[in-house]
């Protein structure tokens, strides 16, 4: 933000260096960019956040340097003269999209005399960098750059139907600006119409068509709030930005159009000459809503800033920012913040004003401030444990961002179709997709790793995924966080790996893998994970023609599993168990069962069947050749039987193992192999 020192004195009495009106300013949280002597002016180039519009005009500035210097300020009274007949007698104004403009005024001056600005005036554009065209859009310029509030002038007599319309765009509509490049518009923009056409877009730039000339005679003068998210989308569309856009992106103060106006129109009828119409068209959601009132507490002061700060001084303060003082105590005060501050909502945002006016460089270094220690959350050390196990499995963790193109949207999708969340912006025309998978974007990074000779590499992420647009839907499903692993080794190693997590995190839980129909997978080689009955994720080896089109050499497993899951069912307090003092047995069977038949449905049978003295199965081995059928395949089960307080006898193990086989053979068809 660009201000002048010749300009700010309108306002404030500038009785201190630039250097000192600077440090100060700098301190307060406007950083100090640049100065630079203009002719005989002196101009700032000031850092303002987003979080403070107010200060994108000269006012808000002067305003700090009030406060900061205990100086009185001096505002405009803006009381331009109109005569008796009405606005609404000659133009009309209708708003068709109030989600897109809140409000919209509209005043009209006949008589004008439009030529060159008064030198005072140009001088003061000039030195900002603006150029000036002439009387009346040099005074709206003037009007914008002093106190933030975009307006726009109207040649009247080239409206159609001589009425304003406040619209969305038509589909593919045409339109002229004022910089004489022609733009495309579509339906979400928001536009200002005639009778006839589009002769601005809504808060950005006005047209061609109706732009202010030198037969101008009347004019219509323009001041509104228009929704800031509409804004920045058209700008950002158009690659067409303006001072205008910029800052209808930031949320301006909604009683800003009023003065502006005034202020606006006095300052054409001083210097354009014609007479003002009476009572300007007000149409939308004029601002009627109070701000809700705040109470700051002295004695909270002290606790988080560590230094007393007189009550005077502090009301002092607020009242100097535009805070307005209803009540106050002893203890306490209680002040309304003005529209212009959206900021200021909470006692600690006074307390944050007060600080950076009374002075940071005031708050000692070694005051003491009480601090309270932070501890993990319940998903921090889920995580902490997530990553312990699979760093210390070789994987390495990797960050990638979230948007993917639609090619490696639609690679990989465990969880089907679901409709695509986009971005429309001229950063992303290719990676434009939030992704639904983190799988796509491990396997860019694995193919990044084998073009620079690194064919061994195994990543992980821990991220957001992103599937729905529903607000209606929790946030677990709409934005899950989700975790992937991307690696060159088998099938069942990377198993392995899923079940250590598991069983590291949720010892007690029970994991049960069930094949998978996912066509991203290897047929036969895709599982679905499923741990204490709830789906968890997918585990497989991916499809070649996956690894294809992301240009991966060899086979490539991949796992993505829920991390809402692990919260729930993680036992993040290690239970003792006592080392057992009787010897195990252990017995191996070997089944010949039918094809379609999985371990899971096997293992299963086998816990159901043991009894309780069964303590594990394990997998043996699997086999399918010329001494079985083609048909079938053969399983070898590893039982482990144990009690805790006897040696076990061999009836009791032979009587568990027949109630497997007896169970087995009648679910399953199981057949013990010969």
């Amino acid at each position: 933000m660009l201000v002048s020192w010749n300009w700010l004195k309108s306002y404030v009495p500038l009785e201190m260096s630039v250097e000192t009106l600077t440090d100060k300013l700098t301190m307060s949280g406007l950083n100090l960019e640049e100065i630079k002597t203009v002719g005989d002016d002196v101009v700032i180039d000031l850092e303002v956040t987003s979080n403070r519009p107010d200060c994108l005009g000269h006012l808000g500035v002067a305003r700090e340097i009030a406060a900061l210097f205990d100086l009185p300020l001096t505002i405009p009274a803006a009381q331009p003269k109109s005569i008796t007949e009405k606005t609404a007698a000659v133009t009309s104004v209708t708003i068709d999209s109030l989600d897109l403009c809140s409000q919209y005024t509209a005043c009209v001056i006949r008589g004008v005399k439009v030529g060159p600005s008064p030198a005072w005036l140009q001088q003061r554009l000039e030195a900002l960098g603006e150029r000036p065209v002439n009387n009346i859009v040099d005074i709206t310029n003037y009007v914008l750059l002093e106190c933030s509030q975009p307006l726009h002038a109207f040649d009247f007599d080239l409206l159609e139907g001589k009425q304003i319309v406040v619209r969305q765009a038509k589909k593919d509509e045409p339109f002229k600006a004022i910089d004489q490049k022609s733009y495309v518009l579509s339906p979400e923009m928001c536009v200002i119409a005639d009778a006839r056409r589009a002769v601005a877009i809504a808060g950005v730039m006005g047209g061609f068509d109706t732009e202010i000339s030198g037969t101008t005679k009347t004019v219509l003068i323009e001041a509104a709030m228009f929704t800031p998210l509409s804004v920045r989308a058209t700008a950002r569309k158009l690659s067409l930005h303006s001072p205008s856009s910029y800052r209808f992106e930031r949320a301006l103060d909604p009683q800003g159009p009023e003065w502006a106006m005034r202020r606006c129109c006095e300052l054409i009828l001083e210097i354009a000459g014609g007479e003002l119409l009476a009572e300007p068209i007000v149409v939308g959601a004029a601002p009627t809503a109070k701000r809700q009132a705040v109470t700051l507490r002295f004695a909270q002061l002290r606790r988080l800033l560590g230094i007393d700060i007189p009550a005077e001084a502090a009301q002092r303060i607020l009242v100097s920012l535009g805070l307005k003082l209803v009540s106050a105590t002893a203890d306490h005060c209680v002040v309304i913040p003005p529209t212009f501050r959206r900021d200021l909502e909470r006692e600690v945002d006074l307390i944050e004003e007060v600080a950076r006016v009374y002075g940071y460089e005031n708050i000692p270094e070694d005051v003491p401030v009480p601090l309270r220690a932070s501890a993990k959350s319940r998903r921090d050390r889920v995580l902490e444990k997530v990553r312990t196990t699979l760093t210390g499995a070789g994987y390495f963790e990797v960050i990638t961002p979230a948007f993917v193109s639609e090619a490696d949207l639609s690679a990989v999708r465990p969880r089907g179709e679901i409709p695509p969340l986009s971005v429309d912006h001229s950063t992303r025309r290719q990676e434009n997709r939030l992704r639904q998978s983190l799988i796509p974007s491990l396997l860019g990074v694995r193919r990044h790793n084998e073009r620079h000779g690194n064919f061994q590499t195994q990543t992980f992420e821990i991220a957001k995924v992103y599937l729905y647009a529903e607000p209606s839907r929790p946030e677990a499903e709409v934005e899950p966080w989700t975790i992937g692993l991307v690696t060159g080794v088998s099938y069942l190693e990377l198993k392995g790996v899923v079940e250590t997590l598991a069983q590291t995190v949720c010892p007690e839980a029970t994991l049960e893998v069930r094949p998978s129909n996912c066509g991203d997978f290897t047929p036969g080689r895709g599982a679905e994970l499923w741990l204490n009955g709830q789906l968890w994720g997918w585990l497989g080896e991916i499809d070649p023609r996956v690894t294809d089109k992301f240009d991966l050499s060899g086979a490539v497993c991949v796992a993505e599993l829920a991390v809402e899951l692990l919260d729930v069912e993680a036992r993040l307090v290690p239970r003792v168990q006592a080392l057992p003092h009787y010897q195990g047995v252990t017995r191996d069977l070997n089944f010949v069962l039918d094809e379609p038949v999985a371990w899971a449905n096997l293992a299963h049978a086998v816990r159901q069947s043991a009894g309780p003295l069964l303590e594990g199965v394990t997998f043996g081995g699997q086999y399918r050749g010329k001494q079985i059928p083609e048909d079938k395949k053969s399983y070898v089960v590893s039982m482990t039987f144990r009690s805790t307080d006897r040696t076990l006898t061999s009836a009791e193990v032979d009587t568990a193992v027949q109630q497997v086989i007896q169970l087995c053979g009648q679910e399953l068809g199981a057949v013990l192999r010969a």
